[in-house]
């Protein structure tokens, strides 16, 4: 008779509780993860009094992370932010030519960072927070993050420039993705332009691409959010509501 084996199997694998340094330092909100990687890279990260310059090192809860030889801890209070960024302001949080920036407006006493930036001449909404993996993941272009601008030209835009666009365009730094573009039946130099991907100054370059002036940019919504409700320069804390969406659509829960 065979004998049973009543010898209780021991589960050996325990739970990897360690985290990725560029990781560490955003969800600190004290940047993002690119510039994290930059400021490792640059030497100017230490582990438990280390130098490391290896960008995938991970760490465990114990260890003492310092940059510039400040302690670098998470962050317990997260904040998320939109605001109707006015023209004229740029989203620095210093200007050595001492512009105004979107930090002379929105004030919090948590060490918030702009999502992305829109240029000192682009108005519209504008997120604000100190979760870095909320930026990392809202700035990643596979996340393919929705933004929705209103564009004044200075001359009409023809339909054949129009349905180029949609398709993709050939900039300095590659093919735009397609995109989806309305010019407006009551006025032809007012464009709905819907992107999915947030390259450096690309709507204006777009349409310079084409011979366009733009008079005038307005992102209306950016991840599904819009300044409804708020003035230029006025801006809002998210609701709860607004912020478990906005993780359910990065794939955060």
């Amino acid at each position: 008779m065979k004998k049973e084996n009543t010898k209780k199997k021991t589960n050996t694998k325990q739970k990897d509780d360690r985290i990725r340094i560029n990781k560490f330092i955003a969800s600190s909100g004290y940047c993002s993860r690119r510039k994290a990687d930059e400021l490792i890279a640059d030497g100017r990260v230490t582990v438990n009094g280390k130098i490391i310059i290896e960008l995938g090192a991970m760490l465990k809860p114990s260890d003492v992370v310092m940059i510039d030889g400040n302690a670098i801890k998470q962050s317990i209070r997260y904040k998320y932010i939109i605001l109707n960024k006015p023209k004229d302001f740029i989203c620095t949080k210093k200007d050595e030519l001492s512009r105004k920036t979107v930090f002379d407006i929105v004030k919090s006493s948590e060490n918030v960072l702009t999502v992305g930036r829109l240029d000192r001449n682009t108005t519209g909404v504008l997120l604000l927070t100190n979760d870095g993996e909320m930026i990392y993941r809202l700035t990643h272009p596979k996340y393919e993050i929705e933004r929705v601008y209103v564009i004044n030209l200075d001359n009409p835009l023809d339909i054949k420039d129009a349905q180029q666009i949609a398709k993709g365009v050939e900039l300095e730094d590659g093919n735009t993705s397609p995109c989806e573009v309305v010019i407006s039946p009551e006025d032809n130099k007012k464009i709905f332009l819907v992107l999915h991907e947030g390259r450096n100054r690309e709507v204006r370059r777009i349409f310079e691409h084409f011979g366009y002036k733009v008079k005038q940019l307005d992102r209306k919504s950016f991840a599904g959010l819009s300044y409804s409700g708020l003035k230029k320069g006025e801006y809002r804390h998210l609701l709860r509501t607004e912020v478990n969406k906005l993780k359910r659509m990065l794939e955060m829960n």
